[in-house]
């Protein structure tokens, strides 16, 4: 695997370091030893999958604040998605700042998101799955999330939004969150 730090501080986007032949390659896609070397979480305590029939269907942002804060591992296995992330450490140099890297079937790569940041995505094609191996289960209680379109972000969302919860739609903008405890 190949752990490119992005410019958020403890987030990563993985390529697989691909071993081909006539039958294609082959690939480790989850390492502990490798996650550990790189000081990120390795735990797996949950594994989700999302289907999305719609193009533009945006779904976030979302994140669980202590004692259930998470860390996620996101892999695009079906379609393509833009997945963005913003960090919400208050004591982060990048506090508030977002970046986004697409996701698919084609490149096969993950993002890794650290604790104490919000993450959600927007599908590029139909029929779009994605993976997800999460530090921590879901803990409703500390469930929160932040608008997509909170203009303090201004994320450059890439196609007009067709499917998003209602959920989604009602969550608070960022300048009324209550400030996430450090980690």
């Amino acid at each position: 695997m190949k752990f490119v730090e992005t410019p958020l501080s403890g987030a990563f986007v993985i390529d697989l370091e691909q071993l081909e032949d006539s039958r294609g390659f082959f690939a480790r896609a989850f390492c502990a030893q490798e996650f550990a070397a790189h000081g990120l979480n390795a735990t797996v305590a949950q594994c989700n999958v999302s289907f999305n029939h719609k193009r533009g269907t945006l779904r976030g942002m979302h994140f669980q604040v202590p004692p259930a804060a998470e860390t996620k591992l996101v892999r695009c296995t079906q379609g393509a998605i833009y997945d963005v992330i913003v960090d919400l450490r208050p004591d982060s140099p990048t506090y508030q700042s977002h970046f986004a890297v697409e996701l698919s079937q084609q490149n096969y790569r993950a993002l890794y998101v650290p604790a104490g940041f919000a993450h959600g995505f927007q599908t590029l094609t139909d029929n779009t799955e994605v993976f997800y191996q999460m530090g921590e289960v879901f803990t409703p209680g500390c469930q929160r999330g932040i608008r997509y379109d909170d203009p303090a972000l201004a994320i450059a969302w890439p196609l007009p939004v067709s499917e998003i919860s209602a959920k989604d739609q009602q969550l608070p903008l960022l300048e009324s969150l209550v400030q996430i405890p450090p980690q």
